[in-house]
């Protein structure tokens, strides 16, 4: 069998230096830069974000529970209550507003990837649309959550 390819042993450190020579010189990809971005962009950055806020608060609050005893913090449910019951309802519906934000895209973004998860949803068109409704629908649910609920 005849090799096209020419071969010679090389040291490590001659090797290493081919490759660097070689990185140099290829081409780099604009990847981002020529890409329009798109919803599917956004709402799969926004479900990591989402759901990094609502994981990360919620173990926040039950470390700072379980330290609550040693610590001498008040974190039972009465004091929590009399605490929130003095605070502004401005304070109110922006702390409300914080939560309900990310766990209603979240959710519904949820439902989103298991419609895709069983098959259903993936035409361009369909992704568009249902993306647009989670964002929509998060904006109405967390605003009437946060004002009404």
């Amino acid at each position: 069998m005849h090799r096209l390819a020419a071969t010679q042993s090389a040291s490590q450190t001659q090797a290493a230096e081919l490759l660097a020579k070689q990185r140099v010189q290829r081409p780099v990809s604009p990847h981002l830069s020529i890409y329009q971005p798109q919803i599917t962009w956004y709402a799969s950055s926004l479900n990591r974000i989402t759901g990094i806020t609502l994981s990360g608060s919620l173990y926040i609050f039950g470390f700072a529970y379980l330290a609550a005893p040693t610590l001498g913090w008040h974190l039972e449910t009465q004091s929590m209550v009399a605490a929130v019951a003095g605070w502004s309802a401005a304070t109110k519906i922006g702390l409300k507003a914080f939560f309900a934000f990310p766990f209603f895209f979240h959710a519904l973004n949820g439902l989103r990837h298991l419609a895709w998860d069983v098959g259903y949803g993936f035409k361009n068109q369909t992704v568009i649309r249902t993306g647009w409704s989670v964002v929509g629908l998060t904006v109405v649910s967390a605003l009437y959550y946060s004002f009404m609920g």
